[in-house]
């Protein structure tokens, strides 16, 4: 009886001890997760106002200096934005200051996290045949998914959040 007693002993303290180890490694796993989507959610702030604020005299800057936070398909959307845009805002005389008013981690792990934005905007320019500037303050909500690569956090998503937005199923 106390061979057996022992023996369950031993297997209950093996099975604690188990139990333990992936306990700490979760553990882990979420504190990283915790630190990187802080992380995201600094470089995030920083690179929504700089991707959503321009200028139509240095269009060429402002649209360059946006797409190298960009990366994967959001850099090709890029691409073919700074062959439109420019135009439109010349022609406008436009010039949109962004402004991050709060930022909030959706989701996070090592290597990729989702941040919700929200953005103040001032938009200044010219409507085609009016003699008066007009001016238009908004606000939006966006969802930037940050993509770690080489060290870095770059934005490989972004999309903007109208009305109830369905929050997306974790993979």
């Amino acid at each position: 009886m106390r061979r057996l007693l022992a023996a369950l002993l031993a297997a209950a303290a093996v099975g604690l001890a188990a139990v333990a180890a992936w306990l700490y490694m979760d553990l882990s796993r979420i504190q990283g997760g915790v630190a990187a989507g802080r992380e995201a959610m600094t470089a995030a702030r920083s690179y929504a106002a700089d991707m959503l604020s321009y200028d139509y005299r240095t269009m060429g800057e402002d649209l360059a200096r946006a797409r190298s936070h960009t990366t994967g398909a959001l850099s090709e959307r890029y691409a073919r934005l700074a062959a439109t845009l420019p135009r439109l805002a010349r022609q406008r005389q436009e010039v949109r200051q962004a402004v991050v008013a709060a930022a909030a981690i959706e989701s996070a792990t090592a290597e990729e996290a989702r941040i919700l934005v929200f953005l103040n905007t001032v938009t200044s320019g010219r409507e085609t045949g009016q003699d008066r500037p007009s001016q238009e303050v908004g606000q939006s909500r966006l969802r930037l998914v940050m993509t770690r690569e080489n060290g870095r956090w770059l934005v490989s998503d972004l999309s903007t959040l109208l009305g109830d937005t369905p929050v997306p199923q974790a993979p």
